[in-house]
Order: C-alpha cells, then sequence, then structure tokens
C-alpha cells in the first residue's frame, strides 16, 4: 500500500496550491499523511486468495466441467487484471466476476463457455503485457476478453498516460490475436468510504483522469470500454455493508453481480450474440460521487451555517 504515501503527499500539494503560509502546507501535509495511515488501517494487506473459477460452463447452471485435453468448448473467455477483475472478497467461485459473466453468455447464447483467468491480485497496468504474455504462451487466443483495471494504478500513483498506453497495448495485443475486447475502466475510488477524506477526493480525481484516458486509449485500440462508475456508484453507496467486502474497498459477492450485469450485455454485443435490445449508453463518471465531492460538501456545510445565523438573527429581532 505504498502508493498511499505517495498520494497523501501529492495530495498535500493539491490541497495547499497557491497558499504561500507554510504553516497551513505542514498541517495540509499532515493531516493527508494521517489519512493515508488511516486508508492503509482500515483496507489492510489481504492475503486472501479469489476461489478458483476456471472451467467450462454451460446454460442451466450446475457445477462447471474442468478443462482438460478433449473437453469441448463453444466460446473462450478470458479474464485480465487486477484483483477485481479476479474476484477478491468472493467466498466461492460462482460469486467471482468471470463466472458470472461466463454463465451470462452461457444463458445467453446456450453455447458452452470456457472460462481462464489471468488476473492477478494487486495487478496494475504494468502487469497486463505479462499476462498477455502468458495467455500466448499457454495456447490459443480466446474468443473474448475482459479487462478490469485502474485502481492500483491511481493508489501507487503511476502515470495517467502511461498506464492508459499500456492498456491501449494489451489490447491491441489481444484485438489484433482475433479476440473480442472489453475493459471495466477504473472504478470510481469516491465511493469507497475506508478512504477518508479529503484523500478520497485526491484520488478520485486522479482515478477519473485515468478513466478518461482508458477509455481514449481502449477505443483508439479497437475495445469497448464500460464506464462501470455511474453504473455502480448509486448502489454502492446506498448499500455499502451490502456492496463491499469486509475490507471496504473491494467488492462483495453483491457488487461483483451489479459489475458483471453492465459488462455482459456489452460483451454479447460484441460477439454478435446479444439479443436483449439496443445498449444504453454508459456513463463516464459518476454523477452520484460527485455530488459527494468534498468541495461540495464544504458548500452545503457554508450555506447551512449562513442559514442557522440568519435564522437566529431573525428571532433575536
Amino acid at each position: 500500500m505504498r502508493g498511499w504515501r505517495t498520494a497523501a503527499v501529492t495530495g498535500a500539494a493539491t490541497v495547499v496550491a497557491g497558499s504561500s503560509a507554510g504553516t497551513a502546507s505542514w498541517a495540509a501535509y499532515k493531516h493527508l499523511m494521517s489519512q493515508a495511515s488511516a486508508a492503509r488501517g482500515a483496507i489492510g494487506r489481504t492475503t486472501a486468495k479469489p476461489p478458483e473459477a476456471d472451467g467450462v460452463y454451460a446454460a442451466g447452471g450446475g457445477a462447471p466441467e474442468r478443462w482438460q485435453s478433449g473437453a469441448h468448448a463453444d466460446l473462450h473467455l478470458m479474464i485480465f487484471g487486477d484483483s477485481t477483475a479476479a474476484g477478491l472478497g468472493c467466498t466461492v467461485a460462482d460469486e467471482v466476476p468471470g463466472v458470472l459473466v461466463a454463465r451470462g453468455l452461457a444463458e445467453e447464447t446456450g453455447k458452452r463457455i470456457r472460462l481462464s483467468t489471468k488476473a492477478i491480485s494487486g495487478a496494475t497496468s504494468k502487469g497486463l503485457e505479462g499476462q498477455v504474455d502468458a495467455m500466448f504462451i499457454a495456447g490459443k487466443p480466446p474468443d473474448a476478453a475482459v479487462i478490469m483495471v485502474g485502481a492500483n494504478d491511481v493508489t501507487k500513483k503511476h502515470s495517467i498516460h502511461k498506464s492508459a498506453a499500456r492498456l491501449g497495448d494489451a489490447v491491441e495485443r489481444l484485438r489484433a490475436s482475433g479476440s473480442v475486447v472489453v475493459v471495466g475502466t477504473c472504478p470510481d475510488l469516491g465511493i469507497v468510504t475506508a478512504i477518508p477524506q479529503p484523500l478520497r477526493t485526491v484520488v478520485r480525481e486522479w482515478g477519473m483522469r485515468l478513466r478518461s484516458a482508458q477509455t481514449a486509449a481502449v477505443k483508439a485500440a479497437g475495445g469497448r470500454p464500460v464506464a462501470l462508475a455511474d453504473l455502480l456508484s448509486p448502489e454502492f453507496l446506498a448499500a455499502p455493508d451490502r456492496m463491499f467486502s469486509a475490507d471496504g474497498f473491494h467488492p462483495s459477492a453483491a457488487g461483483y453481480e451489479l459489475a458483471a450485469a453492465q459488462i455482459i450485455p456489452v460483451l454479447a454485443a460484441e460477439l454478435g450474440v446479444w439479443h436483449g435490445g439496443p445498449l444504453p449508453t454508459l456513463p463516464e463518471y459518476s454523477e452520484v460521487a460527485e455530488g459527494r465531492r468534498l468541495a461540495v460538501r464544504a458548500a452545503d456545510a457554508a450555506n447551512r451555517f449562513l442559514w442557522r445565523r440568519e435564522n437566529r438573527q431573525l428571532s433575536a429581532t
């Protein structure tokens, strides 16, 4: 979690930008450093591994068939990315996002879907190259690929431009191999209440910038971005106890189910097997979380203070 320290240092500069008051700068720095420490303590360093989920999934549910020589699948789905792609926070395989997408495709198409997972917990966009390399070493490219990555790039304060470029390179390689590619772009870290304010506002702003750069890179490389932020934020903000796992950072089974529900129609449409009607235009940022930004909250607090003061003055007269 070294990135939280980096975020705090850079965030301190953001908070006090334009100020020449050394005392204020030092106070802001100390405050954000304490916030980073609190975030590390709240989220922790999990050593848990997501449930093993690879196999062949068919319509109608049931246990997956283990993939082995001689097994048959109509479509091969491969998952790349970080801990959210791998399903960290899930307790059983059926909760893992790759399984949810595989089962959704099986139900939509009636086909047998082989699921393979290359995603690794803790990975950033830097790790995508190795994951795609591993795919080529293991065998034929998949028919479809889903990538979920970005949060770790933010918390580790990687270059937005370089992170987006690395993602674009991975998408381009997969597309060149014949795979359909759908990317769940950087999540909205403004909904993660385990990250205290104002640090949450700082990392959220970085995430918004990364998400925009990722969207452009994915489109340029021939993939389809899915901006999960605004689609998920209302539900996560309304029911954090249900949508987040125990660490308060990774999604729970319910959170992953919600994310998979946004990815399945886009992926099926890219494969030419979607029969559910026109797809909605997906937003690129969270209006809900935007309304919870520190500046907005501060303005609301100031307005409430003025309203109370005016009422007291009226009462006194």
